[in-house]
């Protein structure tokens, strides 16, 4: 073990120089902020210090439900960094709730002697998780929209929020690609492309920052890199696992990262100098600050047991480039005894307050009078905001069969509703909303009304004619028993190992004889399956990836009744469904949709939203326990609709593409352009997908990979041209340390999905092999 220490050390000692390398983003600080800082610094204890660099629980400072002057003194007698997930742990309305960071705030600033400010983040993955703040859709089913400018427009609405209530950092967004529906967390990434996470990742950093942020939240991008998957392929890691991150470093500004809970060759990335100074801040041109995830320094002693004890732990993780340990003072003040005990150097300590504290001055809290919270009265789900939830949920919902059944029909008089997610709103949310969190993390119940939560049930009810009856019966259960367990033996969170699975209360035992009696007296099924937040989640490990329990089943008798049956999933998941979708009228997959996701679901069935959700991920056609990434090629034994798949109430036509036979290699852009018509009778959007694929013999490039895309609004007969404006650099590989862009013959292709290419040209790249000297620095094609 010794030797191994003495290896990382070394390891650390030579990755210390640092390498200059052009970004196209803001620097994190400025002549101005450093100036501050250094002043600040000057006069600070090494208590003080240590005290910036860490962070701690509200529930450490209160006393019978209120803040304790006296446990402030005790706990935080020379301040602090964070106060971390400060709303998702209360139940408070937003005024009470900005108030109680005011009072902490006013503390800080007059009671310690530095009065320095504390940073409150919080969640923000489906908006700011606190009581009463708009839920949107999960972020596997946002990723379907394949919108950026409405992610942007979420994000923008949580920071408003998160600022009114004196919050300014957000551990979001989840930037992991995850190519199996078999890992618990996949619902919260944005799907299996780099190219498209990357959009949405750009997009949510500028819509929570904005272009100031000292009125804007700070990012968090997570969670560094290749969480969930096997990352120890260079090529891939930087090609790919890589990309969303540095795209939103270089791109959006993102000046806050956090390592992922994972390995890379053997180390856990919290504790390595490789993943977090050579390839963050060296390769990636990283230059902000790098928090930990909630507990990761600890698992370098507790899990991993790479460092003997906790103050190597806290040295290891502070040597290798972390800054701040979240989320509560384990690990970090032991780097008094590693100072003693020549293992850190005070540079190393005064490196990470220095970047804490140049935090605190960008978001405006070392200002002399810094602004916290919004006076007045608080709205948290306005109707501006709910109006997006709902256009983000119709958005993200995807057709992936339909015999002609949807929209329904004016002839149909009587649905019935059956199914565990047809009147509950378990199956609206995924995990880290609020509701989700309560549920799960504090093992509480969460109020279905604040904010209001909308089933399907709800929903169409809302939007149905009055002469049309809605029967409803559950049918089924989620699963009976519970087809999950809590995983007390993996890397993550470890307040995971003293929880249970929470059971719904209050609900009716489920009445299958009635289901099918009133499903044979309707004109058309609706049945509404999938998961709930105890099926899926961290921490929460399912058997399979079919419909859980006895669903599938009910499915089938539902199937032999005879009348049509609408299936809609909702779910963190793709569920396999194989066997017997193709006797189904129709197949819905619509995710967890957040709060207005009755509303949505309902106004597609109805035909008032013609659908427009195309998949982020591949769907698999069994529950083999394999990675699947299009971008290997036509697997059809594995996936039954393909990335990039979704259907729609219209037809759509491709025409006229139009490319340069050749382009030089050092161009700046060449255009590829073609014409979309609308053929059908319904005004809808299509999302135009453009690949390429490398037609050289010899080449390491992937068969085919995504490189723009485009939602076009088309009404009944209308027809559009459109551009995708493509940098050579599209095309740079990562090749023996190098960012290379080959010449040669490339296929650029443009479709409705992978698998459903429409239009296809060649274009040359002529010249000699380039090299790009200072990384990556084109990630996008431009749309026109």
């Amino acid at each position: 073990m010794k030797n191994h220490l003495l290896i990382l050390m070394v390891v650390f000692a030579c990755n210390l120089v640092i390498h200059a390398q052009k970004t196209v983003n803001k620097p994190y600080s400025s002549p101005e902020i450093d100036a501050k800082v250094e002043a600040l610094m000057a006069d600070m204890t090494l208590d003080e210090k240590l005290a910036q660099i860490m962070g701690t629980r509200i529930r450490d400072i209160m006393e019978d439900g209120k803040i304790s002057i006296e446990k402030c003194r005790e706990h935080i007698p020379h301040g602090i960094g964070h106060f971390c997930q400060f709303s998702s742990g209360q139940e408070l309305e937003p005024e009470d709730l900005r108030d109680l960071v005011r009072e902490i705030q006013h503390y800080l600033m007059t009671d310690t002697r530095l009065k320095i400010p504390a940073i409150f983040h919080e969640e923000a993955i489906t908006g700011f998780a606190t009581l009463g703040a708009t839920t949107f859709p999960q972020q596997i089913g946002v990723g379907c929209t394949w919108n950026p400018e409405l992610v942007e427009k979420n994000t923008n609405s949580s920071a408003q929020n998160m600022r009114a209530a004196g919050a300014t950092f957000a551990l979001s967004p989840m930037l992991d690609l995850s190519r199996t529906a078999h890992f618990n967390r996949h619902q919260e990434s944005y799907g299996e492309d780099a190219y498209l996470t990357s959009r949405m990742g750009v997009a949510f950093v500028k819509g929570l920052q904005g272009d100031d942020f000292r009125t804007g939240v700070a990012a968090t991008v997570k969670h560094f890199a290749g969480y969930g998957t096997k990352n120890n392929n260079s090529k891939m890691l930087y090609e790919e696992y890589l990309m969303p991150h540095e795209a939103c470093f270089k791109i959006a500004g993102a000046k806050s990262v956090m390592p992922s809970y994972g390995v890379y060759k053997a180390l856990p990335v919290a504790a390595s100098p490789t993943m977090l100074d050579q390839v963050l801040r060296r390769d990636a041109g990283f230059d902000g600050l790098v928090v930990s995830d909630y507990g990761a320094i600890s698992m370098i002693y507790k899990k991993y047991k790479v460092a003997k004890d906790s103050t190597m732990a806290a040295a290891l993780a502070l040597n290798a480039g972390m800054d701040v340990e979240l989320s509560s003072p384990t690990m970090f003040p032991k780097l008094k005894e590693a100072l003693k005990q020549g293992v850190v150097t005070e540079e190393l300590i005064d490196g990470a307050v220095k970047r804490s504290l140049i935090m605190k001055a960008k978001l405006g809290l070392l200002d002399e009078t810094p602004v916290i919270g919004k006076d007045g009265d608080l709205d948290f789900d306005p109707p501006a905001f709910r109006k997006l939830a709902y256009e983000t949920a119709c958005q993200s919902i995807v057709l992936l069969e339909n015999d002609g059944i949807l929209p329904l029909k004016d002839d149909v008089k009587r649905i019935a509703i059956v199914g565990p997610n047809a009147a509950t709103v378990h199956g609206l949310l995924g995990d880290y909303t609020y509701q989700g969190m309560r549920a799960f993390w504090k093992q509480t119940e969460f109020d279905k009304n604040n904010p209001k939560l909308v089933t399907v049930l709800e929903g169409l009810k809302n939007r149905v004619s009055k002469d049309v009856e809605i029967l409803h019966e559950r049918g089924c259960d989620w699963s009976a028993p519970l087809e999950a367990q809590i995983d007390k033996s993996g890397f993550g969170d470890s307040r995971i190992e003293k929880l249970k699975l929470m059971t719904i209360q209050g609900l009716p035992q489920p009445n299958l004889e009635t289901a099918l009696k009133i499903s044979k007296e309707s004109d058309v099924i609706i049945a509404v399956m999938g998961e709930n937040l105890s099926l899926n989640g961290e921490g929460r490990w399912r058997k399979g990836i079919r419909l859980p329990g006895e669903q599938e089943a009910f499915v089938e008798k539902l199937i032999e009744t005879g009348k049509p049956v609408v299936l809609i999933m909702l779910s963190g998941r793709q569920q396999v469904i194989s066997d017997f979708s193709d006797k189904c009228a129709a197949v819905v997959q619509a995710w967890f949709p957040g709060e207005e996701g009755g509303n949505a679901v309902a106004d597609v069935l109805l035909g008032n939203v013609n659908p427009s959700g195309k998949l982020c991920v591949s769907y698999p056609r069994t529950e083999e326990k394999v990675e699947i990434n299009y971008q290997d090629g036509s697997n059809e034994e594995l996936v039954q609709y393909p990335f990039g798949y979704g259907m729609s109430y219209t037809n759509y036509i491709y025409s006229d593409i139009k490319m340069p036979a050749k382009v030089k290699i050092g161009a700046d852009r060449f255009t590829i352009s073609c014409k979309i018509s609308n053929s059908g009778t319904m005004d809808g959007t299509e999302v135009v997908q453009l690949y390429v694929s490398p037609k050289n013999a010899n080449t390491s490039m992937k068969p085919i990979l995504l490189k723009g895309f485009q939602r076009v609004q088309l009404k009944a007969g209308e027809s559009k041209n459109i551009k995708f404006n493509v940098s050579p650099q599209q095309l740079v590989e990562y090749k023996n340390g190098q960012w290379l862009i080959e010449a040669g013959d490339y296929a650029f292709k443009i479709g409705a999905s992978c698998t459903d290419i429409r239009l296809t040209g060649d274009v040359i790249l002529k010249g000699d092999n380039l090299i790009l000297e200072n990384g990556r620095e084109v990630f996008f094609s431009q749309n026109e």
